[in-house]
């Protein structure tokens, strides 16, 4: 006998899927806070001229609207570059 058991395999294969779970989870909370660190970063270089202990109101609305514009820029790339992922795994199955 060679000490291989279907259920043993089961197991294996169960515990390789909760692994690539807990690994793709951790990529997009990677993923999302860079995406997060890097729109402040523009964001606040792009709007706010002299930092103090609030923002104007302009200050404010330039903030608004650099965040908005940076978050649909991110999700049309975002869908393009999954699409070509689609059709990549397509023509190699």
């Amino acid at each position: 006998m060679d000490g291989f058991s279907p259920s043993a395999a089961a197991s294996s294969g169960a515990d390789k899927s909760q692994i690539m779970d807990q690994v793709k989870t951790q990529i997009a909370l990677a993923n999302a806070q860079e995406l997060l660190q890097k729109m402040t970063d523009k964001c606040f270089k792009k709007c706010i001229g002299k930092p103090g202990t609030s923002l104007a109101s302009s200050e404010q609305k330039c903030v608004e609207m650099c965040m908005d514009r940076y978050m649909e820029s991110w999700n049309v790339v975002s869908k393009a570059y999954n699409a070509k992922l689609q059709l990549e795994r397509n023509r190699m199955t």
